[in-house]
Order: C-alpha cells, then sequence, then structure tokens
C-alpha cells in the first residue's frame, strides 16, 4: 500500500503495510520495585505524578473500547511493574467481564506475586510472563541493585500453585554480566516446568546507553544452548508471536500431557518480527503508541477525560494505528531511541 492511501473503512487497527492490532500492552504504572541495569540508573527515574496516570476506571473503559469496538483479543498487563498497581485486580476482573472475553495476561518481575497469584487468577487472568535473568543471588543484587530473588522464586511457585500455567520466564543476557547462563536457566525452567524465552537487549534503556556490540544475540543465544540441549523446529506456526520457538529434545512440558517442552528467543534487534507483529501499546498515562520503538503518541488521556463518546476516542486510536510504520529501524543510521524507556512505555 501507498503510504498516502486513505485509511478504509474498517472497525479495526489496522496499518498501511496491512496489519491488524489485536494485542493490547497496556502499561499500569512507570513505578517499579527493582532498578534493572538495562532499564533504569540505580537512582530511579522522575515518575509520573498521579493526576497523569490514568484511573482505574479510565483503564477498564479504554480497554473496553479495545475489545468491543477496535478488534482486541488480547490484553496484557505490564509497568513498569503492574504488582504494584493498587486496582490491579478489580481492572483484570473487569476485563475479564467484556463480551468477547479478551485473552489476559500480564508481565511481572515477580515480587508480590506469591500473594497475589491466587487472587489474580480469580479475577480472570489467564497467563504470566515473570522476568529473571539470573539465578545466582549476588548477580541478581548487582543487575536489579535489590536483594528480591528469593521472592522471585517464590512468585513463580506461586503462579504455578495458583493455577497460572505455564508459567514463562523472561531473560534478558548481557555480554560479560550473566550470558554464561542460559544453559542453567533453562535447566532450571525444564525442572519447574516454566517456558523459558530469552529477550535480545533493547535501546529502550533510560540512559540511552544500549549499545548493539555489547548485546547478546539471538545467534548466541541458541548457540550457548546447543553446548547441552538438542534443539528441534517447533512444527506450531508461530503467527504474529515475537517469539521463535525450539522444541527441546528429550523433554516434556510439565502437565503437558506428553507435549514436548519449549524453549524461545525473542530476537528484536538481529531476527525482527515487524511484518508480523499484531501489536498496539496504551501508556500508564493515556497515550497509544504503534510500535515500541515509536519516537511519537497520540493521546487518549485528553479524550477521555474532555468528554469524547466511545466511538471517538476508537477513530483516535484507528487513526493512530494507521501511522504506524513498517518496522522499529533499528538498522537504520537515522534511528532515533524513543525519549521514554522500557518502564515508561510498557513491554
Amino acid at each position: 500500500m501507498s503510504a498516502a492511501a486513505p485509511r478504509p473503512a474498517v472497525d479495526g487497527l489496522v496499518d498501511r503495510f496491512g496489519r491488524a492490532a489485536i494485542d493490547l500492552r497496556v502499561s499500569l504504572t512507570d513505578r517499579c520495585n527493582l532498578r534493572c541495569s538495562y532499564c533504569m540508573p540505580a537512582e530511579g527515574l522522575p515518575w509520573l505524578p498521579n493526576d497523569e496516570v490514568l484511573t482505574d476506571d479510565e483503564v477498564i473503559r479504554l480497554v473496553r473500547i479495545a475489545v468491543e469496538l477496535l478488534g482486541v483479543a488480547e490484553v496484557r498487563f505490564t509497568g513498569g511493574e503492574p504488582l504494584i498497581r493498587p486496582g490491579l485486580v478489580k481492572i483484570v476482573s473487569a476485563v475479564a467481564a467484556l463480551s468477547p472475553r479478551p485473552v489476559i495476561a500480564l508481565t511481572s518481575n515477580g515480587i508480590g506475586l506469591q500473594r497475589l497469584a491466587g487472587p489474580l487468577r480469580v479475577a480472570g487472568l489467564d497467563r504470566i510472563n515473570v522476568s529473571l535473568d539470573t539465578l545466582d543471588e549476588e548477580r541478581f543484587a548487582t543487575l536489579t541493585r535489590r536483594r528480591r530473588l528469593p521472592d522471585v522464586l517464590a512468585g513463580l511457585a506461586g503462579a504455578v500453585a495458583a493455577g497460572l500455567t505455564p508459567v514463562k520466564i523472561n531473560t534478558v543476557l548481557m555480554r560479560g554480566v550473566n550470558e554464561d547462563e542460559a544453559p542453567a536457566l533453562l535447566r532450571f525452567a525444564l525442572a519447574h516446568g516454566y517456558e523459558l524465552r530469552f529477550i535480545e537487549q533493547m535501546p529502550l534503556d533510560a540512559q540511552h546507553g544500549w549499545d548493539r556490540a555489547e548485546m547478546v544475540t539471538a545467534a548466541e543465544i541458541l548457540a550457548s544452548l546447543q553446548t547441552e540441549f538438542a534443539l528441534l523446529p517447533d512444527p506450531v506456526a508461530r503467527g504474529g508471536a515475537p517469539a521463535e520457538t525450539w522444541l527441546v529434545d528429550g523433554f516434556t512440558a510439565a502437565g503437558g500431557a506428553g507435549h514436548p517442552a519449549r524453549v524461545g528467543v525473542i530476537g528484536t534487534v538481529t531476527r525482527p518480527f515487524c511484518g508480523d507483529c499484531d501489536r498496539t501499546r496504551l501508556t500508564a498515562d493515556g497515550q497509544v503508541r504503534a510500535c515500541l520503538f515509536a519516537t511519537d503518541e497520540s493521546d487518549l488521556r485528553a479524550a477521555l477525560r474532555g468528554g469524547a463518546p466511545d466511538e471517538e476516542i476508537a477513530n483516535r486510536w484507528r487513526i493512530a494505528m494507521w501511522g504506524k510504520r513498517a518496522g522499529h529501524g533499528i538498522d537504520d543510521p537515522t534511528f532515533l531511541q524513543p525519549n521514554r524507556p522500557m518502564s515508561a512505555i510498557g513491554g
């Protein structure tokens, strides 16, 4: 399609390249109780003022518009750290009551999950991803600047106990820090029935210190895993999923009735999947982002608080997504890292 082509008269969130966004990522807060070195500085960041953050009811209304009017079929709550949002259970319960009911997921650092996994499951949460970059307590303290590894491990166990299975683990490997842990992390995941996903480090740190040469690539991650495991092509079609997955030969997924265990790699930088991207993002202060790496946003909060009806808000969202770029452009010499870090955008 031409970049100048008019937007077709369709209800969904389509763009100029024929993609439809059916997966909504909602950041519930820009605050976090960790200080991961690849995300924010040790002293933290200036948080959004409370009056700029969407209220629980505003979040619920925007998600309802996305589901009922725009064709969104999956909603993932992120942060910052979404577990520190006081109204999280209320929000999940309200979204689970929508018709058609979307799949509801959560990405978390796992701190507090042991306590909240049960209530979230009852409220309607379907899936959870927990970030875990190391199994070594000293490395964890170095990476996150907090000594909370036992809390994360307890959170993972709590998610299993609550029935949020399969629990997925997200891992970022960093050169000279934890790049040697890929096989150990996979052994850990296989032993506990978790599904492991490695993620290439992306240029989304608040310090703007990302260096491609220092990034552990998808190819390097796979080579490290293959020193101990035989990985087989996954016959299940990837579709719009960000992770490429492989079967781990000789291992069976826990509770999977004989289904093989899987491991995934999200190679956003070296193996981009932009052509199949089906995501739209909503920040904690009500801004639509068409791409994780977008440098512009579209304000829905102002329309929401200005009394706009649902259809007007939906149309603003449609217009925002129609302008989505073909790709993230990390390889382009003109690429600019977003002003907002990952903690403020939402994963």
